[in-house]
């Protein structure tokens, strides 16, 4: 059975420009960047040449961004390096309540030490209103943390416009561009953000490692104590292929960029009119302003648990929301704040296009995902009551 890989939000497969970049290093260049002689030093170079490459895709300069091993330690790093650094400044921090668990559960963290969080709600589309996050903020603001993108409904959030909010009273700003990265372009100058995190493994990269740009001249604390790497602030020896594959991969997806954007808006595009067809059926998230490869719909009368095994045994995957939580039975914590209630949230999926999918299987999810969702419906008592309730009327 050929497989229809609809989780790019998730993962994506690696590509194999990306694979080959890296092997050398795990094999006759395997050397400790820290150290002197010259298998160390082609280490320390090749981690320069992908800083590079990093910051040169996102307009910073090479000394602004500083590896990690993935968005989760990105974000923990910039929310809490940024609290404990301006604890006598003040110990307010903003966010928004549909923001990935990366951050929501550092802030709730960062509360039992004491900090104050503010949770911005959204609208229906799951937008941050700059005019909200004026009003929340407080004498004792420090920092606000709002993602460029979601993860489950793919909205993207006016960020400079919240940025000019927080930098108007002087207040630093970060956000999770993991899942923005590499599916719209992105200047850290123009944006006016002072830190931003990112992931390699959203972009056709390794899994493991990821970045943090933090403005030059920002000071926040470190998160990881130990050695001197990454000009001591991240400690430990650096992951040198996952460095060496995150260079290449986030090269190869902006030196295309607009290319990819036009090709998965259309494939996107595409599968919301398909399954728009389908009755009781919505889309979650901004109709327009949302990235070009996220579809989140919502089935009344079906469980999206149900869903996602039997698009599986057809060979389709997806998810009903962010792979971090997908052992949760909980619904999605993004959902219930756009205003949908439990049971539909529960009927929901995510479907996120990717480089590799195809048109042909687009079509082919839109051909056969009405049937299941009919299947299912026919279990539903709740579904048959609405049935015969309408040949009534």
């Amino acid at each position: 059975m050929n497989r229809i890989y609809l989780d790019n939000a998730a993962t994506t497969p690696i590509r194999s420009e990306v694979l080959n970049s890296m092997m050398p290093f795990f094999d006759n260049r395997f050397g400790n960047p820290s150290a002197l002689y010259s298998y160390g030093q082609e280490a320390k170079k090749a981690i320069e040449e992908a800083r590079d490459k990093v910051a040169a895709a996102i307009g910073a300069s090479e000394d602004e961004i500083f590896f990690t091993s993935g968005g989760t330690e990105s974000d923990n790093w910039a929310l809490k390096g940024a609290a404990y650094a301006l604890r006598e400044k003040g110990n307010h921090i903003i966010t928004s309540n549909i923001e990935h668990h990366a951050i929501l559960h550092t802030c709730q963290y960062l509360e039992n030490q004491g900090f104050e969080i503010t949770y911005l709600p959204v609208d229906e589309y799951g937008l941050v209103d700059p005019n909200e996050l004026k009003r929340a903020i407080k004498d004792n603001t420090i920092l606000v943390s709002i993602m460029y993108a979601n993860n489950e409904i793919g909205t993207i959030e006016p960020i400079e416009e919240l940025v000019k909010v927080a930098h108007e009273e002087g207040i630093l700003f970060h956000t999770d561009a993991v899942q923005a990265v590499g599916n719209v372009p992105i200047d850290v100058k123009e944006l006016d953000v002072d830190m931003l995190s990112m992931s390699a493994h959203k972009i056709y990269g390794p899994k493991g490692v990821g970045a943090l740009y933090i403005r030059k001249g920002l000071r926040i604390d470190t998160l990881l104590q130990g050695g001197a790497q990454e000009r001591n602030r991240r400690a430990g020896t650096e992951n040198v292929a996952g460095i060496v594959g995150f260079g290449t991969a986030i090269e190869l997806i902006t030196k295309n960029i607009d290319e990819h954007i036009r090709k998965l808006t259309r494939l996107r595009d595409k599968l919301i009119d398909g399954i728009l067809k389908i009755p009781y059926t919505r889309l979650n998230g901004h109709p327009n302003k949302r990235l070009p490869g996220n579809v989140n719909v919502s089935f009344e009368f079906v469980d999206g648990e149900s869903l996602i095994l039997s698009l599986d045994m057809e060979g389709i995957c997806v998810s009903s929301g962010s792979a971090c939580t997908a052992g949760s039975i909980d619904p999605s914590h993004v959902l219930l704040a756009i205003g949908l209630s439990q049971e539909i949230a529960h009927g929901s999926l995510r479907l996120t296009i990717g480089e590799e999918n195809t048109e042909e299987e687009i079509n082919t999810v839109i051909n056969k995902l009405p049937k299941i969702v009919d299947r299912l419906r026919q279990m539903s008592p709740l579904f048959e009551r609405i049935k015969k309730e309408k040949k009534l009327v």
